[in-house]
């Protein structure tokens, strides 16, 4: 993977100067650290920094087709293209390197616009055709790599992070009380909005286009859904009573997936859990290898949250070589500051902490690749939330929605901090209440407690659901478990998991992560299948996985119970505190941002302190570390003058397999 960024003039005709674009360039030198690459022409200046993983030696951005009239600079992987370039030659193309970029260009002279559509990967694309003077923006379908812009008059700026945008000086960087309620209610950004006014994401599955006038008008910024995952009609799923055909279809997919994830020009490494996902990934890798590859495991020494036996029963029964690094209360408060730095929003999610030094340690080792098991929650019902909602659809006789209304009522018994009515529009809004309903609800109890009243007044009657967009009416059509799931592949999986846990932790240290159970194919296969084998009954989460995986692992590992990564929240961070996080959460500092409630925060963060923290529930702990990150944040991004932040910290505790070496790097 690598990063991009660019400015583009929209009335096409002047030529950004290269001084700001290589210094958005520069911005994103831990995702590209090997080299760079500069486009410029009049309209365009496009920027590449590369990580080299596949075309070592001529893999060199920006990349053209054979007459030079489309050029490209592009963030990601595609894995099938020796498959895909092979048929491009066979239709007379000539290929000039040995790197998956230069399909983008000659896939683009077969098929125009259209050309995202046969991009299979994980990908960010900035394209230009010069002869029709027209420029594309594209990100792939479920949101792996990022991509962000604003336009600026008649001006348009572009990058893989935020931090390129405003690195260009001419992006001035100002808060959005809506980006900071979507982080208090989704736990990230999964729409189009984030945490600057102005500065918005293009969707995933989504591009821009950018058509150059020939009067010298200002073009029009056009985006455009080049696909979104579907279901079938409820009744119409793919099911057996034996279901070892399907699982039989399922291993072959599967099985192409991580192997075409497998192809670098540089070692691959996995990241193992205790859970079912990431042990058939890695089993499934060290089977098509024909020998074990490495893995990489979080210790978390909290009681409920420590892993690291079920993973290295899975390691030794693989054969893998573990290495296994603790993340402490300490490493997760050391850290944040090089979280937020890296996420360009606030975090809540106190695990994303433990990841970022995870990948440290994958570059340390001299790593650039490593395959993950995110994705298989989303699309064989991996969360307890969906075991919740299910226990309610036996009300739903006749067509009726009366469980939404059950549901509302018991949202209201949990946290009553919104009124019937308002939990009713939401409902509407998206499409029904879905599983995840319950779980945002209870998280965005912080916002009610802890936003200022001047946050609140600009929020007037506004919800983090207005951003979301759903196709309600297609949705209806489906089995309630899959309209759950789509959700979930529209917020959750972006938001969060390919974002704050994915993208953003690891290439911050120069590391890919790959993601097999997000394949086009197997995400398509899985979507056809009937709900009962993804959740069976009530609680067997997961069910055809599990099958599928006990052909390559054990039964303990493969019918292991389900268990959410997690790490310590508030507590992190508020007992015995770093002076960065006193400062953080004093009444000055809170006073000077304006964003929360000085009063409600410290009554609350105080009794954390003094070792009350029993007396407040989980889901206000969560917001806590969502105000500390804000403010981390606005420390970051909007000026300082909040706190001094630690120049270095220890590294964590790391076990590592014997002989391991590892390079030089600053903590």
């Amino acid at each position: 993977m690598c990063g991009i960024a660019g400015i583009i003039d929209l009335t096409g005709k002047r030529q950004p100067e290269q001084a700001v674009v290589r210094r958005m360039a520069d911005a994103l030198l831990h995702r590209g650290p090997d080299e760079d690459g500069y486009l410029f022409r009049p309209g365009i200046g496009f920027a590449n920094r590369r990580l080299s993983i596949v075309g070592l030696g001529d893999g060199s951005q920006p990349i053209f087709n054979e007459d030079g009239s489309v050029g490209v600079v592009y963030n990601g992987e595609l894995f099938n293209y020796p498959e895909v370039k092979a048929e491009l030659e066979a239709k007379g193309h000539v290929f000039r390197t040995h790197t998956d970029t230069e399909i983008i260009v000659h896939l683009y002279e077969e098929y125009g616009e259209d050309v995202f559509s046969h991009l299979k990967g994980q990908f960010a694309v900035a394209l230009i055709d010069f002869t029709k003077r027209t420029v594309f923006l594209g990100r792939d379908r479920v949101g792996i790599c990022p991509l962000h812009w604003s336009r600026q008059g008649d001006w348009l700026y572009f990058g893989s992070e935020i931090k390129a945008i405003l690195a260009s000086g001419e992006v001035q960087p100002r808060f959005d009380p809506r980006g900071m309620d979507q982080v208090f209610t989704f736990f990230a950004q999964g729409t189009q909005r984030t945490m600057f006014e102005g500065i918005q994401s293009v969707l995933p599955g989504h591009y821009l286009k950018i058509a150059f006038r020939a009067d010298g008008k200002a073009a029009e910024v056009v985006e455009r859904r080049y696909w979104d995952i579907d279901f079938p009609d409820a009744g119409d799923e793919v099911d057996a009573a034996d279901p070892t055909a399907l699982i039989d279809q399922f291993e072959a997919l599967f099985q192409r997936s991580v192997s075409m994830r497998l192809r670098a020009d540089v070692p691959v490494v996995g990241y193992l859990s205790g859970g079912v996902d990431s042990a058939y990934v890695l089993a499934t890798a060290s089977k098509l290898r024909g020998s074990p590859i490495p893995s990489f495991t979080i210790q978390v020494p909290a009681k409920g949250l420590d892993e690291t036996s079920d993973a290295l029963f899975t390691a030794r029964a693989l054969g893998c070589q573990p290495t296994i690094l603790r993340s402490d209360s300490t490493v997760i408060a050391n850290t944040y500051p090089k979280l937020i730095a890296s996420t360009d929003s606030p975090v809540i999610d106190t695990s994303c902490a433990a990841l970022w030094r995870l990948a440290q340690e994958v570059h340390d080792q001299g790593y650039k690749v490593a395959l993950t098991g995110e994705g298989s929650d989303e699309a064989f019902a991996g969360y307890i939330w969906f075991k919740l909602r299910k226990l309610s659809y036996f009300m739903d006789v006749g067509g009726t929605h009366v469980s939404d209304a059950v549901n509302r009522m018991f949202r209201i018994g949990m946290a009553p901090h919104m009124s019937n009515a308002q939990l009713k529009r939401i409902d509407e809004k998206m499409g029904r209440a879905h599983a995840q309903t319950l779980i945002y609800h209870l998280v965005s109890q912080s916002r009610a407690k802890y936003f200022s009243g001047d946050v609140k007044a600009k929020l007037g009657d506004y919800t983090a659901y207005d951003d979301v967009h759903i196709d309600t009416e297609r949705m209806r059509r489906w089995d309630p478990l899959n309209q759950s799931l789509y959700y979930g592949y529209k917020v959750h999986l972006p938001g969060l998991l390919l974002n704050h846990k994915g993208d953003r932790v690891a290439m911050a240290n120069s590391v890919e992560t790959r993601y097999p159970f997000l394949d086009e194919d197997v995400v398509e296969f899985v979507s056809k299948l009937s709900p009962r084998w993804k959740l069976r009954g009530m609680l067997k989460d997961k069910h055809f996985l599990r099958l599928a995986a006990s052909r390559v692992l054990p039964k303990e590992s493969a019918f292991r119970k389900k268990g959410m990564f997690r790490a310590p929240l508030a507590e992190s961070f508020f007992i015995n505190p770093p002076d960065y996080v006193r400062q953080l959460m004093s009444r000055e500092s809170l006073n000077r941002t304006g964003y929360f409630d000085t009063d409600a925060v410290l009554r609350d963060y105080e009794a954390i302190g003094a070792g009350k923290g029993n007396k407040i529930n989980v889901f206000l702990k969560m917001g806590l570390t969502g105000v500390l990150s804000t403010q981390l944040w606005h420390q970051i991004y909007m000026g300082g003058g909040l706190c001094e932040l630690p120049d270095n910290v220890p590294k964590p505790q790391v076990d590592r397999p014997e002989g391991v070496g590892l390079r030089k790097a600053a903590a």
